[in-house]
């Protein structure tokens, strides 16, 4: 299995990467993490309607071109569907079963993904109503990849 991680930004905390780290480096057993981070379009505080289309549209150019053929890709959006861990590996088991071994998970930037991201997504997942930063989402996301897995194999660990 091959799963890549692409998102909008450059991961600055230390704390954060440290997490990320420990994570992937747990994960290697069970699948091939690729983590992809795209730049962020640099703009003001205030922006319009339209200066927002346009900076996530830019953002979302930088992430299709990173998305290759024949690639399951599920977006990160607050509109997706939530799930809970054990429905998230259920979702990844099925994708290996039937024969899709790469999957690619989207993290936008602070003003989300552009509609031509979501769609070209298979799937959109949700964490829950509430925003998080997107650097702390990548954290978030890559331990329940763990954790499905650990949920996949029967392992212990996601109580």
């Amino acid at each position: 299995m091959n799963i890549t991680i692409i998102s909008v930004g450059k991961l600055k905390e230390k704390y954060l990467k440290m997490g990320i780290d420990e994570y992937v480096k747990r994960l290697g057993s069970y699948a091939k993490i690729d983590l992809v981070e795209v730049a962020d379009e640099k703009a003001p505080e205030q922006l319009s309607e339209a200066e927002m289309d346009i900076v996530k549209r830019k953002e979302g150019e930088r992430i299709l071109a990173k998305i290759n053929d024949g690639v399951h890709v599920i977006a990160l959006a607050i509109d997706g569907k939530v799930k809970s861990s054990e429905e998230l590996a259920e979702n990844i088991e099925s994708l290996m079963t039937y024969g899709t071994s790469k999957i690619a998970f989207i993290i936008g930037g602070s003003l989300g993904l552009h509609e031509d991201v979501l769609k070209r997504a298979d799937d959109k997942l949700s964490f829950g109503k509430m925003t998080l930063p997107h650097q702390l989402m990548k954290l978030v996301l890559v331990e329940q990849i763990y954790r499905s897995f650990r949920i996949i194999k029967g392992e212990p660990y996601h109580k």
